[in-house]
């Protein structure tokens, strides 16, 4: 983790102001990767809003169910298009507000400790193949970076606040893809996933 920024290469890069530093002094506490899903509006998909959102540029008048999202400041470190493209907009280093009210192992406070991935996606439509394979990249690059020993969804992390990624992401998947990548490059694939997975 020596001189490790944060900021993976091959993720296109795009500031945001949501973000502070951890409390803890290394990013060896880094230990958690949250799965979220986010669309603006609700079920619409290529546009630019929710890069306009985490770096606080969104037009409110854009849509009318933006003006719900006033005064709303949320980041992720990361957020992958459908297509498979990654944006980073926090580094990993960094702590982004993604995760909200929320608790792991009796450990509330999860944005402390953990990395949050957002898919452009929704609980009603399935995610493509092509964002589970940028996922298990992307997992495989953050383990040569940082101790992680857990995956879980949002909805994991903060029950009956948050359903994401929701009842169409497809774990099993996600949990082939990341052993077959971890293959690969002779990485480690060992996390923890939600209780009741196979």
């Amino acid at each position: 983790m020596s001189g490790f920024d944060g900021w993976l290469p091959q993720a296109r890069r795009y500031d945001s102001p949501y973000c502070d530093a951890r409390p803890g002094p290394t990013p060896d506490d880094i230990t958690l990767l949250v799965i979220h899903n986010v669309s603006l509006p609700a079920g619409s998909f290529g546009g630019p809003h929710v890069s306009d959102l985490f770096t606080g540029r969104i037009d409110y008048n854009a849509d009318p169910s933006f003006a719900d999202l006033r005064g709303l400041k949320v980041s992720s470190h990361f957020f992958i298009r459908r297509d498979g493209r990654i944006i980073q907009y926090v580094s990993a280093n960094a702590r982004a507000w993604h995760a909200g009210l929320s608790s792991f192992r009796g450990r509330d406070k999860c944005n402390d400790f953990s990395i949050g991935i957002e898919l452009e996606g929704s609980d009603f439509v399935a995610f493509e193949a092509a964002q589970y394979t940028a996922l298990a990249a992307l997992t495989i690059a953050l383990q040569q970076h940082y101790p992680l020993t857990d995956v879980q969804g949002h909805e994991h992390i903060a029950p009956g606040r948050k359903t994401d990624p929701g009842p169409l992401f497809d774990w099993e998947c996600y949990q082939n893809l990341l052993k077959k990548q971890a293959m690969l490059v002779a990485a480690s694939a060992e996390l923890g996933f939600p209780v009741g997975l196979p």
